[in-house]
């Protein structure tokens, strides 16, 4: 007999469940999709209204600065944050420092508070990527939640 526990997911309650949403401005013709859909998916989950935060940044850069400044405030508690964002390639010259950069400072927020920080940022080498992990990331998660 194994002594291994398994922890996997279990559906439950979520409407007293506190999420933050650190969402990036630039490139909003992917991240503001990529926005109606997590608020979609988690209200479908049972995640009340009033119980998320969003937080608008103007760019994937600023993204772990915000995150750490929610994790901090003394005054309000979450249960995760996720972080929504699109690095293009063609529209910086400097996109491996973002890319880096962001997904570091995520990282780390989430390991000093100890709680979830979900990457939602798409690194792409074009718009046409980005539209098409969206795209995907969306259909994806209609598949997931029709199977829940």
């Amino acid at each position: 007999m194994s002594d291994i526990e398994i922890i996997e997911y279990k559906e439950s309650d979520n409407d007293d469940v506190a999420i933050a949403i650190v969402v990036s401005r630039f490139n909003s013709f992917v991240v503001d999709r990529l926005y109606d859909g997590a608020i979609k998916t988690l209200k479908e989950n049972g995640v009340k209204e009033e119980n998320i935060t969003v937080v608008r940044v103007p760019g994937a850069f600023e993204i772990p600065v915000a995150v750490d400044a929610l994790l901090d405030d003394d005054d309000r508690e979450y249960d995760a944050v996720i972080t929504l964002g699109a690095i293009i390639r063609g529209e910086t010259p400097h996109f491996e420092y973002i890319a880096n950069e962001c997904a570091r400072g995520i990282s780390q927020s989430a390991l000093d508070y100890g709680v979830p920080v979900i990457f939602g940022v798409l690194t792409v080498d074009n718009a046409e990527q980005a539209m098409d992990r969206a795209a995907r990331a969306a259909l994806e998660m209609i598949d997931v939640l029709d199977q829940i």
